[in-house]
C-alpha cells in the first residue's frame, strides 16, 4: 500500500484556475459550493476512460469543479500517480485535445491509490490516505464514491467502505459522503432489494446517487419543460386528445465485446428496467406540486405504480422479443448475436424488443405507450413520438376522403435534438387538397456553447448534492415490480425459443412488430 505518513509533490493540490472564458457559460455551468474529493472505485476501467475523466476535465476547464477538488483513482492494477496521470491523458486525449498547461494544472489535483477490494485493511489504508489529503488540501472531509465497477461489486465495496468509516457524515454539518452507482440496479425485484439493504447497511438514501444518464441529456430534461411551462400543450396531454405515445431507443452497434454483461442482462434489463422506464414517467407523470427533486420523484414513482401488469397467458400481445442475425451495415457484414465473442452459440438472450403497455390511471387509461429499443437496428435513434387522435367528424368527405392524417408531436433526442409538430394546411391551388407542413424548433439554435454532456451534468449534480435526476429505491423498486413477472415469464416458458424473432442486422427488426404497432419505426433506413 502506499504509504500515506510521508508527502510528496503528489500530495499537494495545486489550485485550479478555470477557463477565462468561464464566465460565458454561468448559465450553463454551476460551480459547486463545496469543495471536495471524487473517488472513482474502478479508476483503470473503461468508463471512467471513455466517460468520467473526459467529463471532469471538461467541468474544470469551464468552471465546473469546486475550489479546490481532488481525484483519487482506486484500482487493482499497480500504477502510482505519474502512471495515472498518463492514463488519464491518453484517455481525454481520445476525446479532445487539451491544451497542455491547462491539463498539467488539472492532472496536478489526480492522485492515485491502489486497492484490493476484498481486503478490509486495503479500505483502511484509502481512509487515512483521504484523511491525509483532506488535511493538507482543506477538502473538508467531502467525498464523492464513484462505483465505476461492474454491479456484482457494488455490496461488497459498500461494506468495505462502511466498514472503514468512509459512509459517515459530520453531526456539524461540514464533510459529507455520497455514493454513486450505476445501472443495473439489480437483475429483478428481490435483488434489487437485496442490494439496497446491503448499501444502506452504512449509508442513508439521502447519500446514495443511482445514475441514469439518460435523464441527464439536455432534451430528455427538457420534456418536464416543454409539458409544465407552456399552457397550450398541458390542457391536451391526456386520453381525449392522444391516441398512442411511442418511445425509441434504437442503436446500430452491437453488444461490443460485453457478452459476460450482455449474457446475464439482455434488452430488457439493459434498456426498459431504466432508461425506457424514466423517459416514459417524464411523458406521463402528472404536475408535481414543486420543481423539487423529491416533489418530481414522487410523481415519476406513482406513474410507475399505475403500470397495469401483462396478463402472462397473453404475453405476445404486448411483447415481441427479437435477436439480430447477421447482416450488412455501411457495406461491412455484422455478425449474428450468437457469433459474438463471449455469446453462447444457442444463446436466447433478446436483443430487440417491443412492448405495448398501459397506465391505469385517470390521464392515460386506454392509451397505449409503445417502447422499442434494440441493436443492430437500421439507425441509431432516440426520439418520443405522441400521435393525437383524428378529427371527431371529417366535414371534407366529400372532397378529401374518410382520412385525414392525425397530428403529431415528435421529441427528438438523438442525432436532431429537436421538437416538431405536425398538422394539415390546404395545398395552394384551385382544388382542395390537404398537405402535412411541419414546424420545427432544433434545441440548440440561437445558442453558443460549452453545453453539458450526461456525464458532466450528473457528476455536477452528485457535487451540489441535487437528486433531481437520479432513481430514489422506490421507484426502481415500482418498475422491477412491473418487469419482474414479465422477464419470469418469458425466461420459464417452455417453448422459449418462439417467444424469440430473428431479425437481420441493419433492419429495423423483427417483421412481426407490424401486428403490434404497423408505424413504429421509419421505414427508411
Amino acid at each position: 500500500m502506499t504509504d500515506t505518513s510521508s508527502p510528496n509533490k503528489y500530495d499537494i493540490i495545486v489550485p485550479c484556475e478555470p477557463d477565462p472564458q468561464a464566465a460565458t457559460a454561468e448559465c450553463l455551468f454551476e460551480r459547486p459550493r463545496d469543495s471536495c474529493c471524487i473517488v472513482i472505485l474502478g479508476a483503470t476501467g473503461d468508463l471512467t476512460a471513455r466517460k468520467l475523466m473526459p467529463a471532469l476535465f471538461n467541468l474544470y476547464q469551464h468552471g465546473g469543479l469546486p475550489k479546490p477538488f481532488a481525484v483519487v483513482g482506486c484500482g487493482r492494477t499497480r500504477l502510482d500517480t505519474p502512471g495515472f496521470h498518463k492514463k488519464m491523458e491518453t484517455a481525454v486525449g481520445r476525446v479532445f485535445h487539451p491544451d497542455r498547461s491547462r491539463w498539467d494544472v488539472f492532472a496536478a489535483n489526480l492522485f492515485y491509490q491502489p486497492i484490493s477490494f476484498d481486503d478490509p485493511a486495503s479500505f483502511e489504508d484509502l481512509s487515512r490516505y483521504l484523511a491525509d489529503l483532506d488535511k493538507k488540501n482543506g477538502l473538508g472531509g467531502n467525498r464523492l464514491f464513484y462505483f465505476a465497477l461492474p454491479p456484482s461489486l457494488y455490496p461488497k465495496i459498500a461494506q468495505m467502505l462502511g466498514g472503514a468509516g468512509l459512509g459517515h457524515e459530520h453531526q456539524d454539518g461540514n464533510g459529507w459522503s455520497r455514493l454513486v452507482v450505476e445501472k443495473p440496479f439489480g437483475r429483478n425485484l428481490k435483488t434489487a432489494i437485496d442490494l439496497d439493504r446491503s448499501i444502506h447497511h452504512y449509508f442513508g438514501e439521502e447519500q446514495i446517487f443511482r445514475i441514469d444518464h439518460y435523464l441527464a441529456k439536455e432534451t430528455v430534461q427538457n420534456i418536464l419543460m416543454f409539458r409544465f411551462a407552456n399552457a397550450v400543450f398541458e390542457p391536451i396531454w391526456n386520453r381525449r386528445y392522444i391516441d398512442h405515445v411511442g418511445i425509441i431507443a434504437t442503436e446500430t452497434l452491437g453488444i461490443e465485446n460485453r457478452a459476460d454483461y450482455y449474457e446475464q442482462a439482455g434488452v430488457l434489463r439493459d434498456m426498459f428496467q431504466n432508461h425506457m422506464m424514466q423517459i416514459l414517467a417524464l411523458i406521463a407523470m402528472e404536475p408535481p406540486s414543486s420543481f423539487s427533486a423529491e416533489r418530481v420523484r414522487d410523481e415519476k414513482t406513482k406513474t410507475h405504480r399505475s403500470l397495469r401488469p401483462f396478463p402472462a397467458e397473453r404475453l405476445s400481445d404486448f411483447l415481441v422479443l427479437g435477436q439480430y442475425g447477421s447482416g450488412t451495415r455501411d457495406g461491412k457484414t455484422a455478425p449474428a448475436y450468437r457469433q459474438e465473442p463471449g455469446v453462447h452459440p444457442d444463446s436466447l438472450v433478446p436483443t430487440f424488443a417491443m412492448m405495448k403497455l398501459f397506465i391505469d390511471n385517470w390521464r392515460w387509461q386506454g392509451v397505449p405507450f409503445y417502447l422499442t429499443s434494440g441493436k443492430r437496428l437500421s439507425r441509431k435513434l432516440t426520439r418520443i413520438s405522441i400521435r393525437f387522435k383524428g378529427v371527431p367528424h371529417s366535414m371534407f368527405r366529400q372532397t378529401l376522403g374518410e382520412t385525414i392524417i392525425a397530428n403529431q408531436l415528435v421529441l427528438g433526442i438523438f442525432p436532431e435534438e429537436k421538437i416538431t409538430l405536425t398538422f394539415q394546411t390546404k395545398t395552394p391551388g384551385v382544388r382542395v387538397k390537404l398537405r402535412s407542413v411541419t414546424m420545427d424548433f432544433h434545441y440548440y439554435q440561437d445558442q453558443d456553447g460549452p453545453f453539458l454532456d450526461a456525464y458532466e451534468k450528473v457528476l455536477q449534480d452528485c457535487m451540489l448534492g441535487d437528486q433531481m435526476l437520479f432513481w430514489r429505491q422506490d421507484d426502481v423498486e415500482a418498475c422491477w415490480s412491473f418487469l419482474t413477472p414479465i422477464l419470469e415469464g418469458c425466461e420459464a416458458c417452455r417453448d422459449r425459443a418462439r417467444l424469440l424473432h430473428a431479425y437481420e442486422a441493419g433492419t429495423w427488426g423483427p417483421a412481426v412488430i407490424e401486428k403490434l404497432w404497423p408505424d413504429i419505426l421509419p421505414k427508411s433506413a
